[in-house]
């Protein structure tokens, strides 16, 4: 396996450090944290995962060690980088945000801790038994992404009721994701006069074809399914939808920050701080087994008001009464 595949970012200070301080090092705990995004795009949600720790009373550098791994929607890595972290040992599996690192841990080892907060059932997931006893060697978060799909196609409805036509963006290589998002679509659309069609993207390559393939058949409005990966290229879907004057929903506020139009979903820097504080929980000696599962229903619901100006839509009073965070 290329190291180089994996990106660890450890303190810029430990240069600085003692030898005898490096030395200890070593024997500190380590704590992989495994996330489908970029280090970059999800700078926010990993200071989320950390400050959960301290609160638990570990602190990055002094009395844990913490090895990022990215995988920039390159799940495909998954089975090599588990059985390293198998092999060496090391004291947490910290799997936030990320079905199917949580899944490819859960099938790596049945004695390493592993911390998840995903987005489905994890009882149907097959990561616990059940929520309130999960039974084995796995815990965390479940927060709602299924559940709100209907909620965000509403709104985006609410927002473009003469939307008609709408494309559903997925990535196949998630694909409990895919499954449950496609599920909801597929309830949801036509109780709202919705006609949709679902295309895949698996790479930055794909997103760009997808938008290139626009030109011959244009959505009124374009749905971005939850993924790790798509959260990394939020800057890619606000190039391509401010250039192609396309109206599109995501779920997560990242994405509005950065220009797109609206987003309803978890507050998910808030689930990264719960992932981080159920690892300091395990650190400090306490079973998976017996740490009850969270279910995370804390919700976030962003409008980028310059964005809607520019694509000449009015955001109707109601909408803007109710929004969590409104970008102007």
């Amino acid at each position: 396996m290329r190291r180089r595949e994996f990106i660890t970012v450890l303190s810029g200070a430990a240069a600085a450090w003692p030898l005898a301080a490096r030395g200890q090092q070593t024997a500190l705990p380590v704590v992989a944290f495994i996330n489908g995004s970029t280090p970059e795009a999800s700078a926010r949600r990993a200071a989320g995962f950390r400050t959960g720790l301290s609160e638990v009373g570990y602190v990055e550098g002094r009395n844990v060690v913490l090895e990022y791994h990215w995988l920039e929607g390159h799940y495909d890595r998954l089975p090599a980088l588990m059985a390293d972290l198998v092999h060496r040992g090391v004291a947490v599996i910290a799997t936030p945000g990320s079905n199917p690192a949580a899944l490819a841990a859960k099938a790596a080892t049945t004695t390493i801790p592993i911390a998840f907060g995903v987005g489905e059932d994890p009882v149907r997931l097959g990561l616990v038994t059940s929520l309130a006893r999960p039974g084995g060697n796995a815990t965390g978060i479940n927060f709602f992404v299924a559940e709100v799909i209907a909620k965000r196609l509403r709104l985006l409805h609410d927002l473009i009721p003469k939307a008609a036509h709408i494309t559903v963006l997925v990535n196949p290589t998630n694909a409990p994701n895919t499954e449950a998002t496609l599920h909801d679509i597929e309830k949801a659309a036509p109780a709202m006069g919705l006609q949709y069609q679902v295309l895949n993207a698996a790479t930055a390559s794909e997103i760009n074809s997808a938008f290139a393939g626009f030109e011959r058949e244009r959505p009124d409005a374009l749905f971005v399914a939850p993924d790790g990966f798509f959260a990394s290229r939020a800057v890619q879907f606000a190039t391509l939808t401010a250039r192609d004057r396309i109206p599109a929903t995501y779920s997560d506020r990242d994405f509005v920050a950065l220009g797109g139009l609206m987003s309803y979903g978890t507050d998910v820097t808030e689930m990264f701080r719960q992932v981080g504080v159920y690892t300091g929980r395990i650190l400090k000696g306490e079973k998976p087994a017996e740490i009850p599962v969270t279910q995370l229903a804390k919700f976030e619901f962003a409008i980028n008001l310059q964005t809607a100006q520019e694509l000449g839509i009015e955001v109707p009073p109601g909408l803007l009464s109710i929004a969590d965070e409104v970008i102007e």
